[in-house]
């Protein structure tokens, strides 16, 4: 974790500038954000930047033409587990594919639910939305939205958000805006965390992911669309401020 002349963090060069200033604002610091950007081209601090790719996992299932889209790509949600969306991201290492399933909350951006296996069978999106389930209290009429995946759209996967209360919504095939919120949480994990590291085995490779989803993606990391606060900061304040039952 590289810090800022002021003392700010930049998360081993995760950040770039409009997150910097976000940070020097919540530190007290206050600049223009053009003033941050020359600061940082000056030292030679860029951020990450994203990889093409062109491996897929998705496979359209039959099944899913009778499954609605509830989302109409509107990811936002007014209060926790309301509206979730989930997606497979795949990790290469050393002993071969580890495959990785996540489900967020509309409300907070917070990865509520994620499973990591050396495949991608139902079981590994059950084991996500489980997760999911056990750390929100769902709210009636959740819905859970994916893309038009053969396990997404499944009759087990089906069961399970049945047994959960969960309505089950997708996207339209091979239309990655539809599922856009997923698709750009897939990719801050490939691209702050997982493609700057060669991965020897699975377990060091779900041991990072854990640790960042954890620790940094859910606590610490600042969302441009909650207005540079982090997840967790969202989810305190809709409990500090929720009506008593």
């Amino acid at each position: 974790m590289k810090v800022w002349p002021f003392g700010v963090a930049l998360w081993g060069g995760r950040y770039g500038y409009r997150r910097v200033h976000a940070e020097l604002r919540r530190a007290g610091q206050y600049c223009d954000p053009e003033t941050v950007r020359s600061i940082m081209a000056e030292l030679g601090l860029e951020a990450c930047q994203p990889r093409t790719s062109r491996r897929q996992t998705t496979k359209a299932s039959r099944e899913a033409v009778t499954i609605p889209d509830l989302v109409g790509r509107d990811f936002t949600a007014a209060v926790p587990g309301a509206k979730m969306v989930g997606d497979i991201t795949y990790v290469r290492t050393d002993e071969g594919w580890l495959y990785l399933a996540l489900v967020i909350d509309c409300f907070s951006r917070a990865i509520i639910g994620w499973a990591m296996a050396d495949h991608y069978r139902t079981e590994l999106i059950t084991d996500a939305i489980q997760m999911a389930a056990r750390n929100v209290k769902l709210p009636a009429g959740a819905v859970f939205h994916s893309d038009r995946g053969s396990n997404y759209t499944s009759d087990e996967y089906g069961r399970v958000l049945g047994e959960l209360g969960i309505s089950r919504s997708v996207g339209r095939t091979g239309i990655c805006y539809d599922n856009a919120l997923a698709e750009s949480t897939n990719g801050a994990i490939k691209v702050e965390l997982v493609n700057r590291e060669k991965w020897p085995t699975r377990k060091s490779a779900s041991a990072a992911i854990a640790a960042y989803i954890e620790i940094y993606y859910n606590h610490q990391r600042l969302h441009s669309g909650l207005g540079y606060q982090t997840p967790r900061e969202m989810l305190d304040g809709y409990q500090n401020h929720r009506p008593a039952a």
